[in-house]
């Protein structure tokens, strides 16, 4: 299958589907006639634009002021990417330095940067081979662009760096040499076309984004399993109480548990408590806030990709070449900072369930093992899980609240966007463990619920239930734990 870049609106749901269904990419014919119209109206400017123009016949960033000669203004494109690339720290994951592909092809598209047709095309076959360019997490500020980890997308371009390629990582220049490709010439303002953008930033925002849904539908059912286990009450669900309020993600969050637990025997027994505690009440205004906050996030994102965010911008209809500032992170620093936040409650209310369903209440026995004493049955969980929450907390310190001058001042507010979209992955990640251990308890406490009352829970919730326990075994005696931990992990990625 193929997806054909042009300038329709990129959705968060087709980039899914596009690597899902791992499609390759081409160029549309608007795009294809946009990117070369861009580029020749930029050689012909060349020759008598008799004024400096940043990037194109000037150096970069407080160097803006020193005018390069027409002979060297290809070299000059070069040195800007063999200099930027001092990223450091851990390897960007595959998947999304392949997500920064695409988006830097879909922002290149749009025939407002002036690169070359074969640069972009070079950048749709690295994609379409998974021939993937080894970029490092740290060393964006996220302002002039993601300079240093979109340099190091770059550099197989002239034929330097690394790339992982059928899960090697190798020199680019042999790889480029097993498929007959040449290293490509940069032309002037190229190189900026390249890591001037928010490519990095948008891709961690993009798959973050992508779990996040993933994640927030397994808080609902996971959080369904617990309720039903604790003994919870229905009433806290019931529509007309989150009429009342009317935020969006509360009504879904309400009408979701509704629908799940149809049919339930166990949610639908007479009850001796009158109440559950926040945890288990305040689900719709929790998992809804969560949902709102995600729903927004996309919005923000969605605009993102399909904008141009280099520098400067090329206008050929209207004969202008201007400078202005639309690699700046901020608009979606702010937005990947309160993601985290909201994400980091979605692990925290989830914990805090996980606590309930170990503290010997309502019937369940303390740590959810029968023998409790000779066995600490399901105490470290939570502690585990506990830690993990803890640490998100750190985490969701907004990184888009700091900024460092760089470039002798120039650059003197910077959005630090790129250290909001590494930290959003690390909070997804750990958000993501919590889930699965809180389903792990979960599980072992609606066996207990099972046995003691003798009634199901509704046919979904069933469901879910007996193909987890195809994975993981219900906890008679203490055992190794990490690796069903593990195992829980994967069942919700998986199934």
């Amino acid at each position: 299958m193929e997806h054909k870049i042009s300038f329709d609106h990129l959705s968060l749901e087709r980039i899914k589907e596009i690597i899902d269904k791992k499609m390759t990419l081409s160029l549309s014919d608007e795009a294809e006639k946009a990117i070369v119209k861009c580029r020749k109206y930029l050689d012909s400017k060349m020759e008598d634009i008799g004024r400096p123009v940043y990037g194109v016949t000037t150096g970069f960033g407080s160097l803006y002021n020193v005018t390069i000669p027409e002979d060297q203004l290809s070299q000059l494109q070069y040195n800007l990417v063999v200099s930027h690339a001092c990223g450091t720290g851990e390897r960007v994951r595959n998947e999304i330095v392949k997500l920064m592909l695409l988006l830097k092809v879909q922002c290149l598209s749009y025939g407002h940067s002036g690169a070359q047709l074969v640069t972009v095309q070079r950048l749709i076959d690295m994609f379409n081979n998974d021939i993937l360019p080894v970029v490092y997490q740290q060393g964006s500020l996220g302002a002039s662009g993601d300079l240093a980890p979109l340099a190091h997308l770059s550099l197989p371009l002239i034929g330097l760096g690394e790339v992982d390629y059928k899960g090697e990582v190798r020199e680019s220049a042999s790889v480029w040499k097993e498929m007959g490709w040449e290293p490509i010439k940069l032309q002037s303002k190229e190189g900026l076309a390249l890591l001037n953008g928010t490519q990095f930033m948008s891709a961690h925002a993009v798959w973050s984004l992508i779990q996040c849904h993933r994640l927030s539908e397994w808080a609902d059912k996971i959080g369904a399993i617990s309720l039903e286990a604790y003994d919870g009450r229905i009433e806290a669900f019931y529509p007309l109480t989150h009429r009342l309020r009317r935020h969006r993600g509360q009504l879904d969050t309400a009408a979701r548990f509704m629908a799940l637990l149809e049919g339930s025997n166990l949610i639908n027994r007479q009850k001796e408590h009158v109440q559950d505690p926040y945890s288990f009440r305040c689900i719709p205004q929790v998992h809804g806030a969560v949902k709102d906050n995600i729903r927004y996030v996309e919005s923000v994102i969605e605009n993102e990709i399909n904008s141009a965010t280099d520098n400067p911008n090329v206008f050929p209809d209207e004969d202008m070449i201007i400078s202005a500032g639309n690699f700046h992170g901020e608009p979606i620093a702010i937005p990947m900072d309160t993601l985290a936040i909201a994400m980091s409650e979605l692990a925290n209310i989830s914990e805090r369930r996980v606590f309930r369903l170990i503290s010997g209440q309502r019937g369940l026995p303390k740590f959810l093992v029968a023998a409790s004493g000779l066995n600490s049955g399901f105490m470290i969980p939570q502690y585990t899980a506990a830690s993990i929450v803890s640490q998100n907390k750190g985490l969701c310190w907004p990184a888009s609240a700091d900024s460092i001058p760089s470039s002798q001042g120039q650059e003197d507010h910077v959005s630090m966007g790129s250290n909001s979209a590494t930290k959003l992955v690390r909070v997804v990640e750990n958000t993501e463990r919590v889930l699965a251990i809180e389903l792990f308890n979960a599980a072992q406490a609606l066996d207990f619920r099972h046995q003691m009352t003798g009634c199901k829970s509704s046919e979904k919730i069933e469901a879910i239930f007996e193909a987890y326990r195809k994975e993981v075994p219900y906890i008679e005696q203490d055992t190794y734990m990490h690796p069903l931990i593990e195992k829980s992990i994967e069942f919700i990625r998986k199934f």
